[in-house]
Order: C-alpha cells, then sequence, then structure tokens
C-alpha cells in the first residue's frame, strides 16, 4: 500500500509499513483484550530485506540479523558482512539508548543473573508487540502478575521503530542470510557465511541449523541425536528457536531490468525447507 502511494521502496515506506503492523497489533489486543488478555505479552522481532532496483534494504527490530556473503576481489575466499544492527541490551550502545530515552527510570536496563535485560524483563528494545511494555493500558489486570511492572509509566519502554540499512548490490555479492538470534548464538557471521558458500544451494537452511543444533548439543556435552529427541518444548531450555532464509543473488542480473529475483532457501517453525526461484 505505502509502496504504492510512493510508487518505490524507500526507507520511509518501510518505517510506515512497521508502524502499520505495530498499530494493527495493538488494535487487536484491545479487541482481544476481556477475553484474551495475555495476547497482550505476546511480540516479536521483525526482520526484513527488499531488493528493488539494485538496493537491497534491511529493516530490523529486535535481535535477528541478516548478513551477505561477498567474494572478495582477485581472491576465492569469501568475507561475511553484517548488514542488520541489532536491538539487544548486550550492547552497550543499546543500554545507552534507553537510559537517554528513559532518564528518570534508573531501573530501564538491570543485570540480572549475568544477563542485561529492559526492566530485568526482556532483552530485546525494540518489537513489534509486547503491548504491555508499550502502553500503561495493558500493564494491568487482568493480564497476569508475572508479566506486569511495577507501577505505571507514561512513555512507551520498547520501540517498534526499525533500523534501516541500505546496500547496493554489486556482482560480488553472493547471497544474504536471515536468521533469528537462535543461529547467531551458535555460529559467527563468518561460519555460517562459509557454510552456505561451501555447500550445495538446495536445503541449505536446513544445513545451517543443523550446524547450530550440533553447536548446542557440544556445548551441552551431549550428542545431536539426543538433542534432537527431546520435546520442542523443552529443548529451550538448550537452544532457542532458529529460523533461517537464505537468497541467492545472481550477480550478471542484478542490475538488468529483467532480473527475476533470488533464490531462496527457507527453514524455520518446523516448515519443509523450500528451494524455489521467483518468476
Amino acid at each position: 500500500e505505502f509502496a504504492t502511494e510512493q510508487q518505490t521502496v524507500s526507507a520511509d515506506v518501510i518505517r510506515r509499513s512497521y508502524a502499520a503492523t505495530e498499530e494493527g497489533f495493538l488494535n487487536l489486543v484491545r479487541k482481544q483484550w476481556l477475553i484474551k488478555p495475555q495476547i497482550a505479552s505476546v511480540g516479536t522481532c521483525c526482520l526484513v530485506g527488499i531488493i528493488n532496483e539494485g538496493v537491497l534494504y534491511i529493516a530490523n527490530t529486535g535481535d535477528s540479523r541478516a548478513v551477505l556473503g561477498r567474494l572478495e576481489r582477485g581472491v576465492k575466499d569469501i568475507r561475511a558482512v553484517q548488514l542488520s544492527s541489532e536491538h539487544n541490551a548486550s550492547f552497550q550502545e543499546v543500554r545507552d539508548e534507553l537510559r537517554q530515552m528513559h532518564p528518570d527510570d534508573p531501573r530501564i536496563v538491570v543485570l540480572k543473573h549475568n544477563v542485561w535485560r529492559v526492566k530485568g524483563i526482556i532483552q530485546v528494545s525494540r518489537t513489534i508487540g509486547d503491548a504491555y511494555l508499550k502502553s500503561s493500558e495493558f500493564n494491568r489486570e487482568p493480564l497476569l502478575a508475572r508479566f506486569r511492572i511495577p507501577g505505571p509509566f507514561h512513555k512507551p519502554i520498547l520501540c517498534p521503530e526499525p533500523s534501516i540499512e541500505e546496500h547496493r548490490l554489486c556482482a560480488e555479492d553472493q547471497f544474504v542470510i536471515f536468521a533469528s538470534d537462535g543461529l547467531w548464538e551458535h555460529l559467527s557471521n563468518q561460519e555460517a557465511v562459509d557454510i552456505v558458500h561451501c555447500s550445495p544451494r538446495n536445503g541449505i537452511a536446513r544445513r545451517l541449523i543443523k550446524a547450530a543444533l550440533r553447536e548446542a548439543a557440544k556445548k551441552r556435552e551431549m550428542r545431536y541425536s539426543d538433542l534432537k529427541k527431546i520435546d520442542r518444548g523443552v529443548r529451550r531450555h538448550f537452544h532457542d528457536d532458529i529460523t533461517v532464509v537464505v537468497l541467492f543473488m545472481e550477480p550478471a542480473l542484478i542490475s538488468r531490468r529483467l532480473y527475476g529475483g533470488p533464490l531462496l532457501s527457507l527453514r524455520g517453525g518446523g516448515s519443509t525447507p523450500t528451494f524455489a526461484q521467483k518468476c
């Protein structure tokens, strides 16, 4: 809708789309408040990638990450380039931003069990949803007491506005990995890029997740096969949820008007990985 209005894709279009998504969800929370109040505690990170006229736009709220695989000129090595900014209280700049936005709240960020959290509750500072941390109207009964924070607040604690980066694609750009923080908890940017570069394209998202789970099992001194046997609900104690999308570029076509789009491999949410070309 917003892109149609402006007849193009831009950072402003993306911001307006995020704002509309946020407002739509908050309206849903208001409608469901009396019958499903716990929906006010539901939120998500949101990582978006859009290619338009040779420019890759990356927008992010939360701590998902987009990483580019770029060939180094003159050599066969591939380099990982992080394209997204993350909003996690573990970063000093995020804590500084929160303190600047909430100068009268000495507990806006709290170190709890050696982990920095916003209000001692959540690690990310920007999300879609989490209405109970956006407006005091949801920080009350019938929301469960364990979600409510002491006292009223007069401005949103979390922010839905994305950070947006623009990257002009070039022939050396091979692919982009979009993944939730569950992947990056166990694989570095370079490790993930190397796996994609050295593996067949088909099913590469599944391969990345498997590599991350192997690392998670190793950290717990257990076998990968034993980790896979653990019920998914219990496995959250061993590793976070992981969703992965890999976009493969066709460098020779990037600057051409007939460019039909990148190749895509995705895995997440229990679905079967797919591999397709946009027509």
